[in-house]
């Protein structure tokens, strides 16, 4: 990814010999008593992978943490409660930290679990136009969420406006579905493994925002700022569980399948393909940010500061590219940028 002037915050990374402390360093680490650390989603969808992934490869514990995922029914939701502090670490895309910031929060994105544009606008039976959608309900997760900001693009491609429907909050993709299915609403944006169930229902999409590969930072991993410097070591361990979790979804099909039919209930063959596909396709292997997609949703917010800086910071990552994780992963794993 290419960077221009101060759009990310850049650390030092200081050369510290490793090779006598690191085994020790990992046994103190191991013999210590695990760290609880509050982990929130935005939905169980499978840009949550890299996480479940890392779970079932016992990676947390590896790294000395305890990690309790919850889910906070919304992108908007969960950015708010970390902002308060009362998790840790949110899967959140880059307009709920946009939304939180603009409201005196000091949120930071350090990486990426998508970097495309997901959403696919699905309608209610006899929804088919414009014309059927104008004066409807569209279900959302929460304002200020990715699938908020998705309606404005899909209302654009549609030739209407924010104005034209009632938007309102519905939380999980399960409730969205569901609210879809019974008429309640008259569409909503859903990703995997909710979109193909609702079309596997005979519900079909309005907008298919999958095929346009719009940049988009849809999802990543967001936390204070002030604990980038804070607690920079439970954070790095974080990003390690992450990068690893992404690193074994990506490069053993079979594994990451197992896990994604297990975490999401996904019982069709059909849906538990097109959701990994779906995953290999928008997951980075390396964790940046798409500059182009941060661009894309400031677009959306041109009240909100348009320095890529206040919303992102990628010291930490920048740090273990520096100290070759990544390189430990390749040799590990196997080529992790070579995607199945």
């Amino acid at each position: 990814m290419q960077r221009k002037g101060s759009a990310f915050v850049m650390l030092t990374v200081l050369a510290i010999p490793v090779f006598f402390a690191a085994p020790r360093a990992a046994a103190a680490q191991q013999s210590a008593p695990l760290v609880e650390f509050k982990a929130g989603i935005a939905d169980p969808v499978n840009t949550v992978l890299a996480w479940y992934m890392a779970r079932a490869a016992g990676r947390y514990a590896a790294q000395g943490l305890k990690v309790d995922i919850t889910n906070m029914n919304g992108g908007s939701r969960g950015a708010e409660e970390l902002q308060a502090g009362r998790i840790d670490v949110m899967q959140v895309g880059l307009s709920a930290v946009i939304k939180v910031n603009q409201s005196g929060g000091n949120l930071r994105l350090i990486a990426a679990l998508s970097n495309v544009m997901r959403f696919r606008l699905i309608a209610a039976r006899g929804v088919t136009s414009a014309a059927d959608l104008k004066g409807g309900i569209v279900g959302i997760s929460t304002a200020g969420s990715e699938s908020d900001s998705a309606v404005t693009l899909a209302l654009q491609k549609l030739g209407l406006s924010r104005d034209d429907v009632t938007i309102k909050e519905y939380g999980s993709s399960t409730h969205r579905l569901a609210a879809l299915k019974s008429g309640e609403i008259k569409a909503a944006p859903l990703d995997e493994p909710a979109a193909s169930a609702a079309q596997q229902a005979g519900l079909t999409p309005l907008v298919d925002f999958v095929p346009m590969q719009i940049p988009w930072l849809f999802a990543g991993l967001a936390v204070r700022h002030d604990d980038i410097g804070a607690r920079r070591d439970l954070l790095t361990r974080l990003l390690k569980i992450c990068i690893e979790g992404n690193t074994i979804a990506l490069t053993d099909e079979k594994r990451a399948k197992q896990v994604l039919a297990k975490e999401l209930k996904i019982t069709s063959d059909k849906n538990l393909d097109i959701a990994y596909r779906d995953f290999v396709a928008q997951s980075p292997a390396n964790l940046e940010p798409s500059v182009t997609g941060v661009q894309n949703i400031l677009k959306v917010f041109p009240k909100a500061s348009q320095n890529i800086g206040d919303f992102i910071d990628l010291g930490l990552l920048d740090a273990l590219k520096a100290q070759g994780f990544f390189a430990t992963m390749d040799a590990k794993y196997g080529q992790h940028g070579q995607k199945p």
